[in-house]
């Protein structure tokens, strides 16, 4: 069992940047992180590949960026943000093929 926390999202004029971090409760986990826009299913933002590389969805390519300093906390550096990137935005921690989330924090982008 891990509980995650995720902070940083708020409301921001498009265009800006947010940064978002995700706190887990314990270490060997793969972190990652996914948003989800009301009416649509769960994106994939920033996942780590079998080789520990981290993959971005083609719609934040080159805008976000996520990073991890340890083993408990990821960050998602957010630029550029547009209006389509309002969404809830949750961190995952999985293991064994078994997934974890956060109550996610909540992005807004106004045009």
């Amino acid at each position: 069992q891990v509980y995650l926390v995720e902070s940083g999202g708020g409301s921001v004029q498009a265009g800006g940047s947010l940064r978002l971090s995700c706190v887990a409760s314990a270490s060997n986990f793969l972190l990652g992180w996914y948003r989800q826009a009301p009416g649509k299913e769960r994106e994939a933002l920033a996942t780590r590949d079998s080789s520990g590389q981290i993959r971005y969805a083609e719609s934040v390519k080159g805008r976000f960026t996520a990073s991890q300093d340890n083993a408990n906390t990821l960050y998602l550096q957010m630029n550029s943000l547009k209006p389509e990137d309002t969404a809830r935005y949750f961190c995952s921690a999985s293991r064994g093929g078994v997934y974890f989330w956060g109550p996610g924090t909540q992005v807004t982008v106004s045009s």
